[in-house]
């Protein structure tokens, strides 16, 4: 006999590691937008795998190109080439600009290999002492030990002490404290374009660009963890290009894979100099079936005409909230990120505002303590864009948050 959602979910307090905290929901289904609980209640997907599932739930295309390369080759490892691997790595490349690819299981692995190779770039070039990366305070990078020592949240490293050692912190958009960070032992600047787990914070005008000509000058590696907002998610095949800068090394995962394990560390030829045979490698890492997906994904993704509708969606759905806010100026305080990675900062907490969506269908996340963060699939509708406001103006309203 099937066991009911509350049995599956003191099934899973007895044998699951108690290391997050999961929403009372057995998800069992997903088609495009929607997911279907073990109950068979449907809900408006605007999480969509924390901004992984860029195609919606279960596309067509996804179960045929793993059902396809799984009957061909699933794994062979690195000590072989692979043609998926070597097409995604030219794809991503000639994308980005950058020259060299490596593959791995995850934007924190990701981060990983960022981190070894700018530490190993300004060694090989400057000898030993010349270690330090700067990161910003609310950023986020990953669980591993050294991309949570790369995070600027105390909350993640408590607990884990002591953190990795070379890492400062500054304020994200602080151009003063970060030139005055640039000291004699820093090899590289490590951020993202658009914070998302620090509350979707976008920099200041300049911010960027005035890094980047801060790191060629001083040959410091600036380094983008695109993790996130990379492959169409602001509207742009990169995020980077919103501010007209090129970074040495640029981080991917989430929309690569659309739930498979993926991550990807881009370089420019000198940085990947750096990591030479046997200073860094992955056992699955590479392999034929991630490969085969995230080309396929890959190739969709950065489709003129597919960015140019998320622009178009992006826009429409920003438009849509800053529309609520004129509507409800004492509930929501901000509306701010590009693409389909948006924020509303609300004047209340914002978990309440979650669980009151939650029972109205949809289903949305808080990047922070009074900031809801939207991150629907690439392919959210405009029809799905207007039910949500909806519902999150009834929630607003029925929360007494409008003054």
């Amino acid at each position: 006999m099937p066991l009911s959602s509350q049995q599956l979910i003191e099934l899973a307090d007895q044998c699951l590691l108690g290391n997050v905290t999961r929403i009372p929901l057995v998800l069992v289904k997903g088609q495009g937008l929607k997911v279907w609980d073990a109950a068979g209640r449907q809900y408006y997907d605007f999480i969509a795998g924390i901004a992984t599932c860029a195609f919606g739930h279960c596309p067509d295309f996804v179960v045929e190109t793993l059902r396809s390369q799984a009957q061909t080759l699933i794994h062979v490892s690195n000590l072989f080439y692979n043609e998926p691997l070597i097409r995604l790595a030219q794809l991503l490349t000639e994308a980005s600009g950058l020259a060299k690819a490596f593959f791995s299981n995850s934007g924190a692995e990701a981060n990983e290999a960022a981190l070894k190779m700018a530490r190993k770039y300004s060694h090989d070039r400057y000898g030993p002492g010349r270690h330090v990366i700067i990161s910003a305070l609310n950023s986020f990078h990953g669980r591993t030990m050294g991309a949570i020592s790369a995070t600027g949240q105390t909350r993640f490293h408590q607990g884990f002490e002591p953190m990795l050692p070379g890492f400062k912190f500054v304020p994200f958009g602080d151009l003063p404290a970060l030139t005055a960070a640039l000291t004699k032992d820093v090899c590289a600047v490590l951020l993202e374009p658009i914070q998302g787990e620090g509350g979707v914070n976008c920099p200041p005008e300049g911010y960027l660009a005035e890094t980047a000509r801060l790191c060629r000058e001083k040959d410091i590696l600036l380094i983008l963890d695109e993790i996130q907002t990379g492959l169409g998610r602001t509207g742009r095949d990169f995020a980077f290009r919103h501010f007209g800068v090129q970074p040495d090394i640029l981080t991917l995962g989430k929309a690569l894979g659309s739930g498979y394990p993926i991550g990807a560390t881009l370089a420019t030829e000198e940085a990947a100099k750096a990591l030479s045979p046997g200073t860094h490698s992955t056992t699955v890492g590479g392999a034929p079936l991630a490969m085969a997906l995230g080309l396929e994904l890959g190739q969709r993704i950065l489709n003129p005409e597919f960015l140019a509708g998320v622009a178009q969606r992006g826009e429409f759905f920003k438009n849509s909230l800053l529309a609520l806010r004129d509507k409800l100026p004492g509930a929501i305080r901000e509306v701010r990120g590009l693409g389909l990675i948006l924020g509303l900062e609300l004047t209340i907490p914002a978990g309440p505002i979650v669980t009151a969506l939650r029972e109205l269908g949809f289903l949305v996340n808080a990047a922070s303590p009074e900031v809801l963060r939207f991150v629907p699939p690439l392919t959210v509708t405009e029809e799905e864009i207007g039910l949500l406001t909806q519902a999150l103006e009834r929630a607003l309203r029925e929360a007494g948050a409008c003054g």
